[in-house]
């Protein structure tokens, strides 16, 4: 039994204890009161076969548990309450993505209950083996309530037993419940395994900004998903960031003296932060910068003209002296055409910032209607967004919007909460493909 640190020889409350008597482990009973909206463990145990990891989940409802009086002393047995709505798979790439997923997930234990597979994929070319861990997490909702419980299964599999996502992950899912595949990191999406996983999935949640490169091949596979499995709906952390930004921008235009100037854009222009000397494409993941142009281009039923390509250096442009740092590259352009046919020039383009790299810094964008001209300049910081406007060169705008960051427990939860098909973010994520160089395969539906 754990000391506390007042040296009394006694658990502190809310230290846990194992108390499972079989060598795979049990339930696990806190020694104190479980305080409302904190989730704790109250099983762990292990399985080395689907089987037997079956076995350990079926254990954890027939044993009841220690409920505690509100002066703490224990009372009667109370059978806590398993509550899912849904599967949560998680396929991790590495120990260190697993546990911290586990962590955010977690902290939903009482606003999305689940039962969730973290997957670890190890050693593919050696033999097979399976390790399963599996844990249920409670929470107390309110004091005199009993808890709710959700189970986390951790596997690491090897050898063939890894190369096969489906068989490993199906017979432990709630049959009859909805599967959300979350896959933090680069998702392998064009591979045999993914695909038999993505089968299953009913909604998939990546986050497309920490793909290598320029993220533009892996940005064209996700939307190819929409087509392989229509069941499919994504999420992608990278958009769901920028909502705030959207929120602005629509914002701006709701205003009678802007809204006649929305059909006519001239050009869209978007700075990224990037932390390479030189800028040069590839070196920088712009997924999040395309997303604004795209969700623009698909609301107001935009077509691809010329997809993006490396903007050239300037003619007769100087070679910089020796010692002097390269000139920053002048990023990507593209052009689009509205529905009146006219055509609208797109840039995206690096910027010297020491935030993470392909942060969007600002998105400008240029209107021209009957010969009168407007300019909205939008930035946006932790808590911030702000919006400039300015008619024929007067300032018409300055209006500061609260809207703090997201961190991933919020952008998860977003994730998990969104019912149904998602309009907007397929037709944002199939226009940027297409931007990023896809052929077209559906139309988009303008907002």
């Amino acid at each position: 039994m754990a000391e506390d640190l007042n040296g009394t020889g006694r658990a502190a409350p809310g230290t846990i204890l194992a108390v499972g008597t079989r060598p795979t482990g049990g339930r696990i009973e806190p020694v104190g009161p479980a305080r409302p909206g904190e989730p704790q463990l109250r099983w762990q145990s292990r399985g080395t076969t689907i089987d037997e990891i079956e076995k350990e989940l079926g254990r954890i409802w027939a044993q009841p548990q220690t409920v505690f009086s509100r002066g703490g002393e224990r009372g009667g047995r109370q059978a806590a309450a398993r509550t899912s709505v849904m599967n949560l798979v998680i396929v991790a790439g590495d120990k260190e993505t697993g546990e911290r997923s586990a962590e955010t997930i977690s902290r939903l234990t009482g606003r999305h209950p689940s039962r969730t597979l973290i997957v670890l994929l190890a050693d593919p070319d050696g033999p097979p083996w399976l390790d399963g861990r599996v844990q249920a997490h409670c929470m107390l909702p309110r004091a005199d309530a009993p808890e709710s419980c959700t189970e986390m299964i951790f596997l690491t599999a090897g050898g063939e037993t890894g190369r096969h996502l489906a068989a490993l992950v199906t017979p432990l899912l709630v049959h009859d419940l909805p599967v959300t595949t979350w896959w933090p990191g680069e998702p392998p999406l064009s591979t045999e395994p993914a695909g038999e996983l993505l089968d299953a999935t009913d909604r998939l949640v990546v986050d497309a900004s920490v793909w290598t490169s320029d993220g533009l091949g892996r940005l064209r596979q996700l939307a190819d998903l929409y087509d392989l499995y229509p069941r499919i709906s994504i999420r992608d952390f990278a958009l769901v960031r920028q909502s705030r930004w959207r929120e602005a921008i629509a914002t701006l235009f709701d205003m009678p003296d802007f809204l006649p100037y929305l059909p006519f854009l001239r050009r869209v222009s978007v700075a990224y932060g990037t932390r390479d000397e030189v800028g040069a494409p590839g070196s920088t993941n712009v997924v999040k910068p395309l997303y604004h142009v795209a969700w623009l281009a698909s609301r107001l039923g935009m077509t691809v003209v010329s997809p993006l390509t490396p903007v050239a250096s300037k003619a007769g442009a100087p070679r910089p002296r020796p010692g002097e740092k390269p000139p920053l590259h002048r990023g990507l352009a593209a052009k689009l055409r509205d529905p009146r046919s006219s055509e609208v020039a797109v840039v995206i383009r690096p910027v010297a910032s020491s935030a993470p790299a392909g942060t969007t810094q600002r998105v400008e964008i240029l209107a021209e209607r009957r010969g009168s001209e407007l300019r909205a300049d939008v930035t946006a910081e932790a808590e911030n967004v702000h919006v400039n406007v300015w008619l024929d060169g007067v300032q018409a705008l300055d209006r500061t919007f609260k809207a703090p960051r997201r961190n991933d427990i919020d952008l998860l939860a977003e994730a998990l909460e969104g019912g149904g098909g998602d309009h907007v973010g397929m037709d944002t994520i199939r226009m940027a493909a297409r931007l990023a160089g896809a052929r077209a395969s559906h139309a988009v539906h303008p907002g």
